[in-house]
């Protein structure tokens, strides 16, 4: 495969030992152009000295990672920095770190925790693993080259071991976890219906009561899900049709936001622009149509709504999947969804100005409906999306 072949979809989700409001488990995901770095750390004991351990971890390792440090290099920073317990005389946080390369290589270095989980068509598959040490601490290492669809499921202790000496003697334990991933993981399957599948069963067998924190997390590997915005009118109304015949091009799903910019593209396509009078909410002006367009929205207000909802996901105020399972559907819903399940992000941005839309506190050149944008296209590139933007 050429460079920037594969993307990744990650899910993951923690439950907190019974009457602790901490969780030990840590999780710290970065990706860039080039790669995908995953961290989960898992800190001695439980509550606040467990997650103080985790964090650190995670992001002493995800950091130093991005940054090009090798792996040697990683954790003995990481075995420098924990405080040692003065009990156990020990200071650590187990640890589990994956990289993908965009062209499908993969190195996975595994610390104390469970064995990962590597699902490809449907089989869990043993993958090889070598031995080293690494300041007198015994690293796990394995390197693979993954294809599209492949999956692989991350889990702490507290998921192979639900369970014990409760419902199950000796825990869930880790073949019959994969005994049960085989059943469940198709080539559609999404990491967000295993991660809950795993976090509900893990529940139920601690009765509710979590014995560990337990943290279980899945990464697949995707083919670039593409998506292309224009919104608004290029400055020079002679573009308008090499501006609608480039983003037509381009390939993947096609949103069109703003009403002039619309009738532009409605117009150059000779397809009729179909407006609705439905509001789904009332705060977000009604959807229209365009044969041959995925989304069309109006501008300013619905790319105000749209950051407001990326921003609230991404801050932890609203989960995913309450969005994607929201009863309104209204533009901003759909427009917000439609980003998050993108990969790779093409902004077609016009430079005409509506004066409805000039701020006189903003600089003569900056509308708001381009400060908006420039609002969607920072999380956006915050939740690890690529993202092309041109203007006209």
């Amino acid at each position: 495969m050429n460079n920037l072949s594969f993307r990744t979809e990650i899910y993951f989700e923690s439950i907190n030992k019974y009457g602790e409001e901490l969780c030990g488990d840590k999780v710290e995901v970065i990706k860039s152009p080039l790669k995908t770095i995953f961290v989960f750390a898992d800190g001695l004991g439980s509550g606040v000295k467990a997650n103080i351990l985790a964090t650190l971890t995670t992001k002493i390792a995800a950091t130093m990672l991005k940054e090009g440090s090798l792996i040697e290099d990683t954790v003995k920073t990481i075995v420098a920095t924990l405080p040692v317990c003065r009990v156990r005389k020990i200071a650590y946080s187990t640890f589990t770190i994956v990289e993908i390369s965009a062209d499908g290589k993969c190195s996975i270095i595994n610390y104390d925790n469970p064995p990962v989980f590597f699902i490809r068509n449907g089989k869990v598959l043993d993958i090889p693993v070598k031995h080293r040490e690494i300041d007198g601490k015994i690293i796990k290492e394995s390197h693979i080259y993954l294809k599209e669809n492949d999956v692989i499921v991350v889990v702490s202790d507290g998921i192979v071991h639900a369970g014990v000496g409760g419902i199950l003697n000796l825990g869930w334990q880790w073949e019959n976890i994969a005994n049960y991933l085989e059943k469940i993981i198709k080539n559609d399957t999404k990491p967000v219906e295993i991660v809950k599948l795993l976090v509900t069963i893990t529940n139920n067998l601690y009765m509710e009561r979590a014995g560990d924190d337990s943290t279980c997390a899945a990464i697949k590997i995707i083919s670039p899900q593409k998506v292309n915005i224009m919104a608004g009118p290029p400055l020079n109304p002679e573009d308008d049709v090499n501006v609608v015949n480039s983003f037509i091009k381009k390939p993947g799903k096609k949103i069109v936001c703003g009403g002039t910019t619309a009738q532009i593209v409605a117009k150059n396509l000779n397809k009729p622009l179909i407006t609705s009078l439905e509001f789904i909410d009332p705060d977000v002006p009604p959807i229209a149509h365009i044969d041959g367009i995925d989304l069309v929205t109006e501008g300013v207000l619905t790319l105000t709504k749209t950051l407001e909802k990326l921003n609230n996901i991404f801050s932890g105020e609203i989960e995913l999947n309450e969005l994607l399972h929201h009863k309104k559907m209204d533009a901003a819903t759909r427009l917000a969804i439609m980003l998050i399940e993108a990969t790779d992000i093409s902004f077609i941005i016009g430079n005409a100005i509506n004066p409805a839309h000039q701020n006189p506190d903003f600089p003569k050149n900056l509308s708001i409906k381009q400060n908006v944008i420039n609002g969607i296209v920072n999380i956006l590139e915050k939740m690890g999306k690529f993202i092309s933007v041109e203007s006209y």
